[in-house]
């Protein structure tokens, strides 16, 4: 299943640097694992913003949650997902 996702990152002002690169670190080895198996399909970041859009290609929404929940970022974000469907218009057959 695709699954279009809104990350919103709200970091603390008062977080401390070092732990801020250690969670941000964690976050990007963890995202790029998930791309390279072919969970997270494409991300993209908001311009002026410190959030993205992102695909994900799962088997369910247990998996989706399961993804979301284990990101470092996870407790400082604000996400919204919504799931996608073909459209019958579509030329493309690899965007099922």
């Amino acid at each position: 299943m695709l699954f279009h996702v809104r990350m919103d990152v709200r970091l603390p002002h008062d977080l401390p640097e070092a732990e801020v690169a250690g969670i941000l670190a964690r976050e990007k080895a963890y995202a790029q694992d998930l791309q390279r198996r072919g969970k997270w399909r494409h991300i993209w970041r908001l311009a002026g913003e410190y959030a993205n859009f992102s695909i994900f290609d799962v088997a369910d929404n247990a998996e989706l949650h399961a993804i979301l929940s284990g990101l470092p970022l996870f407790k400082y974000m604000e996400i919204s997902v919504t799931p996608l469907l073909r459209h019958p218009s579509s030329i493309r057959e690899d965007d099922s």
